[in-house]
């Protein structure tokens, strides 16, 4: 029950990024009834660098924010939206201690790091912006002392890039490199070819004592774990020192040179030389097989995208970066690969198919729209979409005499977006059933352009480009599934070696209709059958912001078919969550939820971020979930983060 209780307005000063007075979250969170009301004016979006001279919020007396009516709400949900992107500068030079504000860090809680990577600056010092994904790489560090002291630090990474449009002396910014999402107003646009900008923002790694910031599409970044200082390239792929031929698999797919042989031919001196793309384009997502103690990833010939084939490269590396294996395959079809999923015996691809927009593409050389422009989502023909299965080990045979090349045709047209987990098992009879929790949305919600609301020809955010579908069309939207894949259909028909004979499944992973995405669970249970799922959502209790950004943890029972949420504060938004396991006993592993999930609250309104700690057993309990929730310095507010990793302390660290 609502407090009626008087207010007060709060104004932003000119060119300010952050509401004067300071004001404390609310204690508990409110569950609200989705108001189904959507014919509500959402104002044009404005720069993200600026906020305007004033604007006016409403709060209580006792610093909770108390629910708006329909206008007020749209107007407020509109500049909640354009803070959640605004530029961070400043960086740490010691850690400092965070303190909290509600309940203390747990006595249990294990010693160790979480990091969050992200973009930190979206505006320059001479008129020009840059879409989130082409933000400089802002890393975050909270680490966890034995003491139960919480330490935040926060640096950019670098890069190439930031070196080259930062000046140190002058604390100023000119963007020079276009990046794949942008078009710089205030630096060079026809001839620029700095498009492949790695800024490092995208995802972060901890292994073998090394520590990673990585990128879709570029090598990744060395960063010193303690003081988040940058180390230089770490040439990931070229440091494998494997055999550079081609698979088997790839040999297999057929030899000789034809016509697309000699595209990609033309193609890479341009890509290579002109672009300066590297050869090879690392993706930013990777894959730990926490059985075999194992690093994977995956990387694509910059010339793919532009072809009708794909090249994908999985490496697998020990904890000492000694590569175990290398394949390659060549897929003919032309794909957009995000991220991707692994088991035991397969690493499994989703096939987002993409074509070339020819306008784009001739708009996008000449500087007149980004470089993605050259790119548009290519939705199927048919109702299904397919899925790549690819023999993980060398030598081994296909279940069934299963062509590879071949996809399985899952019975739904979907785009992924993101894996959770995936795992194989095997029943008595020897029947083979892949199943994989994943975030995907569809064909039309997906847009390259669009992404997060940013408009190129402007240079500003529009909430209502993540906001557009109705709650009844949750399946446009980014939402969780289940995919069932029978490897063992083919045994109990006469289907040719060459057809794909496996039967899909597709459902909505229980049952569950909100907006959802960032799917994880406990690392331990990596590629093996687990039984929880996490991930961000929305609550939908905003009608103009009904799906974006995220302001729930969703956790889902998958054998029992339950979900259990927990809401942040009102005008708050969330990032991924991160399963932090407790560390096993002598006894043995312990229940799959025992742990915690670590969760960064972003409170637009009052401008100030909160590390908050679940102990995931109370989740649908209300604020019992919450066991500590810890105050990030309002000077140090940071913008919406990606990805993050959490890394146990060992003995280098101590």
């Amino acid at each position: 029950m609502q407090a009626n209780i008087p207010h007060h307005h709060i104004s932003f000063p000119p060119n300010s990024l952050s509401p004067t007075p300071a004001a404390k979250l609310p204690r508990h969170h409110h569950r609200h009834d989705h108001n189904k009301n959507s014919n509500l004016h959402v104002p044009k979006a404005i720069s993200i660098s600026s906020p305007p001279p004033t604007i006016t919020t409403t709060t209580t007396t006792n610093h909770e924010t108390t629910p708006l009516d329909q206008n007020d709400d749209a107007v407020a949900a509109f500049w909640d939206y354009q803070f959640l992107f605004i530029s961070q500068r400043k960086e740490t030079t010691q850690p400092i201690t965070l303190l909290p504000v509600n309940g203390a860090v747990p006595s249990d809680f294990p010693k160790g790091t979480y990091y969050l990577a992200g973009p930190g600056l979206f505006s320059d010092d001479h008129g020009s912006t840059v879409h989130p994904l082409d933000g400089h790489g802002y890393l975050k560090s909270f680490h966890v002392a034995d003491d139960g002291k919480v330490q935040f630090m926060a640096k950019y990474v670098r890069t190439e890039a930031q070196m080259e449009e930062h000046e140190p002396e002058t604390d100023t910014w000119r963007f020079t490199h276009r990046g794949p999402f942008s078009l710089l107003k205030g630096g060079r646009r026809v001839g620029n070819t700095k498009v492949m900008k790695n800024v490092a923002n995208t995802s972060v790694l901890k292994w073998g004592r090394r520590l990673f910031c990585l990128w879709e599409g570029g090598d990744p970044y060395q960063i010193d774990h303690r003081s988040l200082d940058t180390v230089g390239r770490f040439g990931l792929i070229d440091d494998g020192g494997g055999d550079e031929k081609k698979s088997e698999w790839a040999a297999a797919a057929g030899g000789g040179v034809d016509l697309w042989d000699v595209a990609a031919g033309l193609l890479k001196p341009i890509l290579y030389g002109v672009f300066r793309m590297p050869p090879k384009r690392l993706l930013s997502h990777y894959k730990l097989d926490t059985k075999r103690d194992r690093l994977l990833t995956l990387s694509c010939n910059a010339e793919d995208m532009l072809m009708p084939r794909n090249n994908f490269t999985f490496y697998e590396y020990d904890s000492n970066f000694k590569l175990l294996q290398k394949q390659e395959f060549e897929i003919s079809d032309r794909l957009m690969i995000h991220d991707w999923a692994f088991t035991d015996t397969h690493y499994i691809l989703f096939g987002n198919r993409i074509k070339i927009d020819v306008l784009g593409a001739i708009q996008a050389v000449c500087g007149l729209s980004p470089m993605i422009s050259t790119l548009s989502v290519d939705p199927p023909s048919s109702s299904t979409s397919p899925i790549y299965l690819l023999p993980r080990f060398p030598g081994e045979e296909e279940a069934g005499g299963r062509d590879w090349r071949v996809p399985v045709e899952a019975p739904a047209p979907m785009w992924l977006l993101h894996v959770g987990n995936a795992f194989q098992t095997v029943d008595e009879s020897g029947n083979a059933e892949i199943r994989v929790h994943a975030a995907t949305c569809s064909y039309q919600w997906f847009n390259f352009t669009k992404l997060f609301g940013y408009n190129w020809r402007s240079g500003k955010l529009d909430p209502s480009a993540m906001n557009f579908a109705k709650e009844s069309e949750y399946e446009l939207l980014p939402h969780l599934v289940e995919v069932t894949i029978n490897l063992h259909a083919a045994e109990k028909t006469d289907a040719p070696r060459s057809s794909s004979s496996s039967t899909c499944d597709v459902a909505p992973l229980n049952q569950w209709n909100k907006a959802t995405d960032f799917p994880i669970i406990n690392p331990a249970f990596s590629g093996d059958r687990h039984r929880y799922v996490y991930a961000a959502a929305c609550s939908g209790s905003r009608p103009t912001l009904p799906h974006f950004p995220f302001d729930t943890v969703v956790k889902m029972d998958v054998e029992e078919g339950s979900v259990f949420t927990w809401t942040a504060p009102r005008r708050t938004f969330i990032g991924e969550p991160i399963f932090v396991p407790k560390p096993r006993s002598d006894s043995g592993p312990g229940e799959e939820d025992d742990g915690y999930l670590l969760v960064v609250e972003y409170a637009v309104a009052i401008q100030k971020c909160y590390l908050v700690m679940l102990d995931p057993k109370r989740i649908g309990e209300g604020d019992d979930a919450v066991a500590a929730r810890l105050e990030v310095p309002r000077e140090l507010n940071f913008p919406l983060g990606f990805h993050g990793f959490w890394a146990p302390d060992d003995d280098d660290d101590l």
